[in-house]
Order: structure tokens, then C-alpha cells, then sequence
């Protein structure tokens, strides 16, 4: 039995069946720093991938911050602290729409949770729309919108998930989304259960990212504000500068949101995450729900989240990934190969879609030899989309044109390599 066959068997009998895992062959981690990962072998990895260490592995001033405040104190906020209040008033800060309050959970999926709860609060109704190949989180309530493992039993009745964008095989202006999400409130309020809020990515990361003009939700928001429901912007993925442009991906879309989500990069990998919403919408869910998390918005994850922001400011990040990012969509769409349908992203979160020659028929089986094929060179990424056919490359922050140049070169032999269907 190999070192990795052993620890896999560890892995099963001590957690369970069925933990996921990274490529074919697991990688064992054992160090990260900046954009590079390494193993318990000793070789090194460029890290492609990882959206939670946003401003980098290990980043010093994080791990000065948390080491710090851990030294100090660390306690819940039913007792008085500034970190918490200091965190909020730089992060609302980062913030339009009036935007203005925050509860600080732990995880994204904490957060999602909160702002469904929220929609409901403010409407007294549960209906609730997502896109159909989304994934929110893992709580009972927010796995009701997951398409990656329906519900066991089925999908609630007050649950409605509409057809995601897919620009390649359909260009829409944003008319077409906005009928389905016209049609799903109208089936929720038929039903009696009625309409509460759309959550939705305002990148459609996991819908595989198209490619979508500012004000593609125009129409879309007109119907949720005419039905009096609530827009909740999930920003886990697209949030704290990712896209280049702006902070926030609903920023980059031109649309306002009443509640917007946040958690894995904000503290560069300490368990933080936040729901930030208007203060009419907080009151309600204030008054309606008893909610209290005793690690959200403790002193340590609140110190952590500060040095991750301070970062991002302090070293440039949002303008490195719109240089980068630019740079990297150019060298990828100088690549030339039969199956390559698609090179599209914004900011340092970009990626290729690959389809069957000659048409637009998704070829997933062709697109996970390529991730296994990067892996074995050195390069950590992995696929998305409706049709597991897009490379998804999502690098931490600091990421260089160095490393895009190692990226690109790294693709290009791999597909070389890699016999098509």
C-alpha cells in the first residue's frame, strides 16, 4: 500500500465514506505560500485554484494578525468588542446601495442561510428562486436550491430554479432570464407559498461564467422589485476584488442588491463569512429570527478579516487582477485547438470552455484529462460548468504574468498530450 492509498484509507475509516477529493491521484498538501502549493514529496504546485487564500498563502500580515489577537483575546459578541465594529465599518465601507450593517457567521453557507431567512422576514413569504446548476452552500435550507445533490425527497414546493444563462448556445440581453424568474414568482405566488427572494451569483460562477453585459439583470431586477421580493448577491466567489473592475461582482453587472454574502476569501482562509444588507432588511430578520453564532465575528476572525482587506488595499490586488487577468485571457485565446469553444472571465477568474470539434456538444470526459494532465505537470485547476466542460482557473491574488506564462505553456503541452475523442 502507497503513502497516499494508506492515508485514503485513514481518511475513510475516520471520516466517512465518500469525502471528496481533488484529481484522480489526491495531492497531500503540506505548505503553502503565495500562489505556490507543495506536497509531502517536496514538489511544488501553482495554484490555479484557490479563491479562499485570496491575498495569497500564508500571507504574513494574516498570520501576524491572527497570531496576534489569538494571543490576546478571543470571545463571542455578547460581550463588547472593537474588532467587530472596527471590520464593519471597512467593510461597509467597501459598499453602496446603503449597504450599511453586517452579521458576521462562519461560513458561506451560514450566510446564504441568513439572507434566505432574511427574504423571508422582510416579505412573510417563502418562495424562494435560484438558477438550475447553482450551488449556494450545505445548510437544510440552502441545499434546497443545490443542483449538484438534489434534496433528499425532492425539492420543497416553495422552491422554484430557473435556466441559467448560457450566452455560447444562447445569447440573451437579459429578456429571457428575466421571463423565467416572471414566471417562477408567478407559479410561487399561485401556489400560495409566494415569493421571497432570488439568490444568484452575480458572476454564474458555477454556471460555468458566461459571458454577460452590464445590465444583463436590468429586466430581472424590475420583476423581483415589481413582486416585492428581496436580490440577494451571493459574492462568495466573484466578491473582494476578484473581477477587476470592481469590489463586488454585482458592482460589475450594475445592479442593486438588498442583501449581498460573502465568505471564503475574506480572511484568506480563517472561517469568516458575513451577510451585508440594508438596515431595513437586518432589523427584520433581527426581529423575526433569535439569532446568535458564537464564533461569528469573534476577535481573531475579525482581526484576520482586517489584514486580508488591508492587504488587498495596501499591494494593489483589484488592479493586479485586471492587468492579469487581461493578459491571461489574450495569451489563452492565442491557443489554437480544434475543441476549444470558448476563452472568457473577468479579473483572475477566467477559463476555456472545450466542446466536441465542429460543434458546441460540452466535452467533460476531454476536460478532466486536461485537469489530470495539469495536475501531473504541476498545475492545480479544475472544471465548472453546466456541462463539467470548463477549465476553472481562479488563482489566489498576488497571481503574475509569470504565472500566467507558466499556466499557458503548461495548457498547451497538456493539450498536445491529451488524444481528443
Amino acid at each position: 500500500m502507497t503513502d497516499t492509498e494508506a492515508l485514503l484509507a485513514r481518511r475513510r475509516r475516520l471520516l466517512g465514506p465518500n469525502v471528496p477529493t481533488f484529481y484522480e491521484e489526491p495531492v497531500q498538501i503540506v505548505r503553502g505560500e503565495g500562489v505556490w502549493l507543495w506536497d509531502a514529496d517536496g514538489r511544488r504546485y501553482l495554484d490555479c485554484y484557490n479563491n479562499v487564500a485570496h491575498v495569497g498563502h500564508c500571507h504574513p500580515k494574516v498570520v501576524a494578525a491572527i497570531a496576534a489577537q489569538a494571543a490576546t483575546l478571543n470571545t463571542h459578541t455578547r460581550y463588547l468588542h472593537d474588532g467587530i465594529l472596527d471590520y464593519a465599518e471597512r467593510l461597509t465601507g467597501k459598499f453602496g446601495h446603503d449597504l450599511s450593517t453586517v452579521m458576521m457567521v462562519c461560513s458561506g453557507s451560514e450566510a446564504n442561510d441568513v439572507a434566505l431567512r432574511m427574504g423571508q422576514a422582510m416579505t412573510g413569504k417563502t418562495g424562494m428562486i435560484a438558477t438550475d446548476n447553482t450551488y449556494h452552500g450545505n445548510t437544510a435550507l440552502v441545499s434546497q436550491l443545490s443542483t449538484r445533490r438534489p434534496p433528499i425527497g425532492g425539492y420543497a414546493p416553495n422552491v422554484r430554479l430557473v435556466p441559467s444563462p448560457d450566452t455560447l448556445r444562447a445569447p440573451d440581453g437579459g429578456t429571457t432570464f428575466a421571463a423565467h424568474v416572471a414566471q417562477a414568482i408567478a407559479e410561487l405566488e399561485a401556489s400560495g407559498h409566494g415569493f421571497a427572494s432570488l439568490m444568484l451569483c452575480p458572476f454564474f460562477a458555477n454556471e460555468g461564467f458566461p459571458a454577460l453585459p452590464k445590465g444583463f439583470l436590468d429586466a430581472t431586477v424590475e420583476v423581483v422589485r415589481r413582486a416585492g421580493g428581496i436580490l440577494i448577491a451571493d459574492e462568495v466567489q466573484p466578491g473582494f476584488g476578484r473581477l477587476g473592475t470592481h469590489w463586488w461582482g454585482h458592482e460589475a453587472l450594475g445592479f442593486a442588491p438588498d442583501v449581498v454574502t460573502i465568505g471564503k476569501p475574506m480572511a484568506n482562509g480563517h472561517p469568516v463569512a458575513a451577510v451585508v444588507a440594508r438596515p431595513d432588511v437586518m432589523q427584520a430578520f433581527r426581529n423575526a429570527f433569535g439569532y446568535f453564532n458564537t464564533f461569528g465575528g469573534n476577535p481573531v476572525s475579525c482581526a484576520a478579516a482586517l489584514a486580508t482587506l488591508e492587504v488587498i488595499e495596501a499591494e494593489g490586488l483589484v488592479v493586479n487582477a485586471r492587468e492579469v487577468g487581461a493578459y491571461a485571457l489574450e495569451r489563452l485565446r492565442a491557443l489554437r485547438h480544434p475543441m476549444i469553444a470558448d476563452v472568457r472571465g473577468a479579473g483572475l477568474f477566467f477559463g476555456v470552455e472545450f466542446t466536441e470539434a465542429g460543434n458546441l456538444t460540452p466535452a467533460p470526459d476531454f476536460v478532466i484529462r486536461l485537469v489530470e494532465g495539469m495536475r501531473r505537470h504541476g498545475v492545480l485547476l479544475n472544471k465548472i460548468g453546466r456541462g463539467a466542460n470548463t477549465l476553472k482557473i481562479r488563482p489566489p491574488m498576488p497571481f503574475s504574468r509569470e504565472n500566467v506564462d507558466l499556466l499557458v505553456q503548461t495548457l498547451e503541452a497538456v493539450l498536445a498530450e491529451t488524444p481528443m475523442p
